[in-house]
C-alpha cells in the first residue's frame, strides 16, 4: 500500500484545509484554524463531497486527540516517554487553581498519584526540586514526572479550581 496523501488547501482568514482520502476510499478533512483549533470532518460513504459528521476541537482537545492518535508525537506538553512506562509532563498552574499561592506539598500529589514534580518553570527561572513548602503560583508550569495514570491524575488535582 502506497503512502497516503494528505492535500492541503490554504483557506484565507481561517487556516489550512487538510484532505485524506482512506484505503478504504474515505474522505476525512481537517480544518486547522489559526486560534488552533481544528475541526474534524468525516464525509458519506456514498457521496465524498458530503459530509457525515462535523467535531470541532478546542486547541488543548485537538492536542489531545493528536497525541492518541500518535503516542510518539512530540505534543507541547510531553516531554518524554520510556520504555519502563514514565513520562515527563509540562503542567500549566491556571490563576484560578485552587493551589494558586498554597504551598506544593498541600496538593498531596505525590501521595494520592504517585508522580513528582521535578522541577517549575516560573517566568525565565527554573526551580529544580521543589520541596512541600515551596509555594505554587498561577502561572507557574510544573514538570510532572510518574506513570501516565499518575500524571494524568496529577494534572487533575492541578486542574482544580
Amino acid at each position: 500500500m502506497s503512502a497516503p496523501r494528505l492535500r492541503a488547501t490554504p483557506l484565507p482568514g481561517i487556516g489550512v484545509q487538510y484532505d485524506l482520502v482512506t484505503r478504504e476510499h474515505r474522505h476525512v478533512s481537517v480544518v486547522a484554524h489559526r486560534d488552533g483549533a481544528r475541526t474534524v470532518n468525516v464525509y458519506q460513504a456514498d457521496d465524498p463531497d458530503s459530509c457525515a459528521h462535523s467535531l470541532r476541537l478546542a486547541a488543548p482537545e485537538a492536542g489531545a486527540l493528536i497525541d492518541a492518535l500518535k503516542p510518539s508525537h512530540h505534543s507541547a506538553s510531553l516531554l518524554y516517554t520510556t520504555d519502563l512506562g514514565l513520562v515527563a509532563e509540562r503542567i500549566e498552574v491556571a490563576a484560578l487553581s485552587r493551589w494558586n499561592g498554597r504551598l506544593l506539598g498541600d496538593t498531596r500529589m505525590r501521595t494520592e498519584t504517585g508522580a513528582s514534580v521535578v522541577a517549575v518553570l516560573r517566568r525565565a527561572e527554573a526551580i529544580p526540586s521543589p520541596a512541600p513548602d515551596f509555594r505554587v503560583m498561577g502561572g507557574d508550569t510544573l514538570i510532572v514526572i510518574g506513570t501516565r495514570e499518575g500524571v494524568d491524575a496529577a494534572a487533575a488535582i492541578l486542574e482544580q479550581e
